[in-house]
């Protein structure tokens, strides 16, 4: 295991709560974790996000486009959701926050290396609440007859069924749906039944 860490101090306080754990390497920055992973190619990172020269997200997307079997571990006090989602698209499998007990901590790092994704729960809090929010204003974008539609296609409803509930044309139905899908920024049907299921 690597542990990317440009406090000297935290990176000590996390190598000795990691018992059981070989750490293989510590870096002081992105563009070293990056020398480091090259060496010695550990299995899970421990990344920080804000450090010099090379920041943790930056050092993510070079290590994954390089050695995308190597799996990291987000490990930071921002929980702010812009840095989480700029993790995630990165590459980085997990996100936890510093304050996490160590004997936690130890554990969730197994589970990542065993193939799942962890996110704090503290995390998950940020970006469903976020989330929450944001489909609620992009639902009151839509009129009264939009949302009508928007629900049976929810319920599995065909353009014909709709169709002849509400007493509209097919055509007026697929018109209508594109335009629900534009206001709510998805792609197709099925996105439309998961956000209305949410």
């Amino acid at each position: 295991m690597e542990i990317t860490e440009s406090n000297a101090e935290e990176a000590y306080r996390i190598s000795r709560s990691l018992i059981g754990m070989e750490i293989t390497t510590t870096a002081g920055d992105g563009a070293e974790a990056v020398v480091a992973c090259r060496k010695s190619l550990p299995d899970v990172i421990l990344m920080d996000i804000q450090m010099p020269n090379m920041d943790g997200i930056q050092s993510v997307r070079e290590i994954k486009s390089q050695w995308p079997q190597v799996r990291i571990m987000m490990l930071t006090t921002f929980k702010d959701e812009e840095n989480i989602r700029l993790a995630q698209r990165a590459g980085a499998e997990g996100y936890l926050l510093k304050s996490t007990p160590a004997k936690n901590m130890a554990q969730q790092i197994r589970v990542l290396d065993s193939g799942s994704s962890i996110l704090d729960a503290n995390v998950l809090k940020t970006l469903t609440g976020n989330d929450k929010e944001k489909n609620k204003e992009k639902l009151s974008r839509l009129t009264n007859r939009e949302k009508d539609i928007m629900e049976l296609v929810a319920e599995g409803y065909s353009n014909k069924e709709i169709a002849e509930k509400l007493f509209i044309g097919e055509g007026t139905v697929r018109n209508t749906l594109s335009i629900i899908l534009s206001k709510l920024e998805l792609r197709d049907r099925t996105q439309l039944a998961i956000f209305y299921w949410k």
